[in-house]
This record gives structure tokens, sequence and C-alpha cells, in this order.
């Protein structure tokens, strides 16, 4: 097992709710794997429908009759840095746990609790800057305010993959808006969810504001469908998506969802094969390829595609596997065994194909323990072909060949995802153009790139709604038209 040195988890046992850690109703346990050892490195409470009554609850009881949504902007944004700092102050602890949860290497996790002390500062910073409420002019002439107020308690469900910042890009927007937060960490990797409440508890963050649970999907799926939930916001699969979904639409609660993708990058027929090999190889080690916006369908014209594929599978051997501990490991294993199987599922289907293998597709030899999987590239691809059509979630990338530029953005959009996309050209011009055509929420030049700050979200069904930026308020807050005959003095 991974030697962490760090600070240890203080009370796993228990869950955090109303401002404290509270027992859970019944003894079950939740272990967390180390993804390279295969061993027991945490073992959390699990949640079960009374705790989730518990959770719901306090959040309830804090935003009705609490001072948290009553307080200004700037009282909340004092809070939001003091969560920073101490986010901050605990790195070590994030970065070591993250990348013995999901396979991420520590050399990537070390920069975890300053990504995450920023992100709290951010939004601190709408505080002074964001448009609560705006001055208008009614129909009749009178004056009216369109204030912008939180939209209640929220659910905010975080995945396994980047559990850290995928909770903060959620909890840090909706605090700042005055809501109150359920976090449901991920059984998978529910480290960070612990540390910040923790953070909750130090600060002195009123009671009942942030909640965190841990629960599997059955009792989590009780939160969702909880009346007393007014939004629910969401990071995972589509499937787990759709249903999510359905269950608000019922209730016609709010919910933003980030979902999967099955991104392209298209390599046009002015770029270097040698320098676009390189640079998808590094992204596709990136985590493990458990990306959601993740570049794994790569379309290239048809002349130059076996010069690629052999630029990128020498490129892609060159990525060392290994521990994510050691010093010179380029990319870790998968998060769990039951992820890896998914993984290699997806292999078989690919070798069954008509495609090509051209590199990988097994396990890495000399690395008997861990979730391992080798980078894998399959060239020739179609893209109706499964492996083209769905998202993998590890290190395989398709290449699919292309007639010429049309084409290449034809099938770059014949997907049922839209997250994410990168167009490689030495023409500004021309990546404009063409990225203007892409049905994506995000479109990068000549590199792997996204970028939350600005805003982050999917077109079709890579999800509803965006995360990050200033955009990234509005989910978490209701618009209210206000109509006088005399604008108060106080406004």
């Amino acid at each position: 097992m991974t030697p962490f040195k760090s600070t240890p988890i203080k009370h796993p046992d228990m869950l955090y709710i109303d401002g404290g850690w509270t027992k859970p109703s019944t003894a079950g346990r939740i272990d967390v794997l180390d993804s390279a050892s295969e061993e027991i490195f945490l073992s959390v409470a699990e949640a079960q429908a009374s705790d989730v009554q518990l959770a719901v609850g306090a959040a309830r009881r804090a935003f009705d009759q609490g001072p948290w949504p009553r307080m200004s902007h700037d009282e909340r944004a004092t809070y939001l840095e003091k969560i920073a700092a101490a986010l901050l102050h605990r790195s070590d602890t994030l970065a070591d746990h993250w990348s013995a949860e999901t396979g991420v290497l520590r050399s990537m996790s070390a920069y975890s609790g300053a990504g995450l002390a920023q992100i709290f500062s951010y939004y601190a910073g709408l505080a002074a800057t964001f448009s609560w409420q705006e001055r208008h002019r009614a129909e009749d002439g009178k004056p009216a305010l369109l204030v912008r107020e939180p939209v209640g308690v929220v659910a905010a469900i975080v995945p396994w993959n980047a559990p850290g910042l995928l909770m903060a890009y959620k909890v840090a927007p909706a605090l700042i808006a005055g809501c109150t937060v359920i976090v449901k960490a991920s059984p998978e990797a529910p480290s960070a969810a612990y540390v910040f409440a923790e953070i909750c508890e130090e600060i002195g963050l009123p009671a009942g504001v942030v909640n965190v649970i841990t629960a599997q999907r059955d009792v989590s799926e009780l939160l969702v469908r909880h009346k007393g939930v007014d939004k629910v916001t969401f990071t995972g699969s589509t499937a787990a998506g759709r249903k999510i979904g359905a269950i608000c639409g019922e209730r016609i609660a709010r919910c933003t969802l980030e979902l999967g993708g099955k991104s392209p990058a298209i390599i046009l027929d002015d770029f270097d094969i040698d320098q676009a090999a390189q640079s998808l190889a590094a992204s596709t080690a990136l985590m493990g390829g458990q990306v959601c916006a993740a570049l794994t369908r790569i379309i290239i014209p048809q002349k130059r595609h076996d010069a690629f594929v052999d630029a990128l599978s020498a490129a892609m051997e060159q990525v060392k596997v290994g521990d994510p501990f050691a010093d010179d490991s380029q990319m870790g294993p998968m998060s769990s065994a039951s992820h890896r199987d998914r993984v290699e599922q997806y292999i078989a289907k690919g070798k069954a194909s008509p495609a090509r293998l051209a590199l990988g597709g097994g396990r890495p030899r000399d690395l008997n323990r861990g979730y391992y999987v080798e980078p894998t590239v399959f060239a020739d691809v179609d893209n109706d072909l499964v492996i083209a059509r769905e998202e993998i979630f590890g290190p395989v990338v398709c290449v699919i060949p292309s007639a010429d530029e049309e084409q290449a953005v034809d099938i770059a959009n014949d997907s049922d995802f839209g997250l994410n996309a990168s167009i490689f050209t030495n023409d500004a011009e021309r990546a404009y153009r063409v990225g203007r055509r892409l049905r994506t929420g995000t479109v990068g030049v000549n590199a792997f790139k996204f970028d939350f700050s600005i805003g982050f979200g999917g077109f079709k069904q890579s999800g509803v709604g965006r995360e990050g930026g200033p955009d990234g308020v509005l989910p978490f807050l209701e618009a209210k038209t206000m109509l006088f005959d005399t604008m108060p003095a106080s406004v």
C-alpha cells in the first residue's frame, strides 16, 4: 500500500451533517482501494436512507431558517476565502488520496490543493463583480429590478475521476449564490469530500450549509428524488445523467448535468504529423484517459492515416506506465478493477471489429498488481463502430480516416456526444471556420484543451448547462422580476 506522508482523514467512520460529525444509521462501510496496490487504504461510513433524510433536513433548515442565504455576498465571500486558504494547507492530503483512489500521477495531483483554492477564491471574488441585481424600466415606464436569488438546497453529486476539482466547481458557486449543499461523494473516491467537510468545521461555516455523505447509487437516487432538494448538479456518465434528468423532470427540480464525451481531434493537412502525435499521446496518458473531455476520435486525411498511426503508436509506446507515486511514471492505473474490466471489454470489441489494433490492447507485462491497461491505438476505424461511438474512459484512441475537410467535420459531428474537440492546423482562420461548425462545448486548437475558468459543458448527450466561470453561478440562481411605483432608496 502507498505510504502516505500527509494528514490522515480524521472521521472516516462518520458523516458530516448539520455542522458536525454524525454517526451513520448503520455500521455499513465502504472500502476504498489503492488503484496501484489493490489494497484497502481507507474505509468510510456508508449513508443509508435515514442519513439522506438527516442531511436534506439540515440543509433545508439552514436555507429556510439559517443566516446563510440572508448574508450579503461579501459576508459569504469571507467564508469562501477561508476555505481556499485551508484547502491550500491540505494540499498533500488531497494529492495523496487522489492519486491512490484513481491512479492519477502524484506529479499532477500535487497541484490539486492550489487548484481548488483558486476556484473558491475566484467565486469569492464574484461577490463584488457579478450582476446580482439589475435596474430596468418596465413597460409602463416605472422602475423595476431583476434580482438573482439562490435556488435553494443543492445536491452536488461528485464523480470519482477528479472529485476535488468537480466538487469545487459545484460547491463554490452554490455557496456564493447563497445555497446550502449536500455533497454526495463517490464511493470510489470520497477523500476530497471528507477533507472539505473537515475544513467547513474548522472555519466555522454555519450549521447545515454544507453536508457530506458517501452512498451507493440506490441511496443516491433518494437524494435526487427528495422534495427538499431544489437542484441537482451531477457529473458522471450519460446513462446516469439521463436517469437523474428524468427524475428531476418528473418533479420539476432544477438540474445541471455534465456528462460523457467521445471527443474528436481533427488533424488538417497542413499540420505536422509528429507534432500532433506527440501532443495526443501525452493527452491520452493524462489520468489514464479517465477524462470525459479526452480526445478519443482522431480524424485525419486518408492519405496521411498510415503515417500518423505509425507516429502515434511510436509516441504512445514510449509512455511509461507505472506506480502513480513514482517520479518516472507517465501514466498510472485505472481507478478500479471493475473499471479496468470495462475498458478491456471495449478493447475486446475493437479487436473483434474490422478496425486494426496498432498498439497495446493488453496489460503491461511488468506490472502484476494494480489496475493497469496499456495505451491502445486502433487504426482504420469506421465511425460507426462501437469503439468510435461509446465512451471508453481509458487510454484507448481510434484513428479515423477522412476523404477531406468536409467529411472530417461530418464525422466529428456524427456522435451522440458534443463535449470537446480540437483542430490541428497552422491556419488560425481555418481553425476558427472549422471550429464554428463543430457541435461541441469546447474547441481547442493544436492541443487537448479545456478551460473551466471560462465555462465547461457539452452539446447533445454530453450534458445540460455549464460549469465554471461567471456562467457557473447562474444554475444556482433564480431570477425574480420586481415592479415598483418608486424605486426603493436602499437599492
